[in-house]
């Protein structure tokens, strides 16, 4: 089963997030975010719940910095490389996402429902083992 890590500043959006993968199929851990706790991975060191994930699905503003998660994607890509990431980013177009190379992200622009999460997370999954 594949194991999907929820990091999202919302604990009500997270919820939502982490019911709907599930509902998918995945097994979901989900995680607050560096805005509501110390991050491990802010200091560029590894996270627990990162370590045990198959994907990683990161809200853009969980960091609650003004880079807007450039820093945490950074550190996370550096740290996981291995590991795909979906960033979801309700209402945005980011122009600073990477979605090939070494920091390269799944983006998830829009309403991150059911359909969406799990064609972000099988496209991260795809692109992955294509890369």
């Amino acid at each position: 089963m594949t194991r999907v890590l929820v990091v999202h500043h919302d604990i009500d959006m997270a919820d939502q997030e982490v019911d709907a993968l599930r509902l998918s199929g995945y097994q979901v851990e989900q995680c607050a975010g560096p805005s509501m706790r110390r991050c491990p991975v802010l200091r560029g060191e590894p996270c627990d719940a990162a370590e045990r994930a198959d994907v990683l699905v990161y809200d853009v503003w969980s960091t609650g910095e003004s880079d807007g998660g450039r820093q945490l994607i950074r550190n996370l890509r550096e740290l996981y490389p291995d590991v795909p990431v979906v960033l979801t980013a309700p209402g945005l177009e980011l122009d600073w996402v990477e979605e090939e190379g070494p920091h390269r992200v799944t983006p998830l622009t829009g309403r991150p429902d059911r359909v969406h999460l799990q064609a972000a997370v099988e496209e991260a999954l795809r692109r992955q083992v294509e890369a």
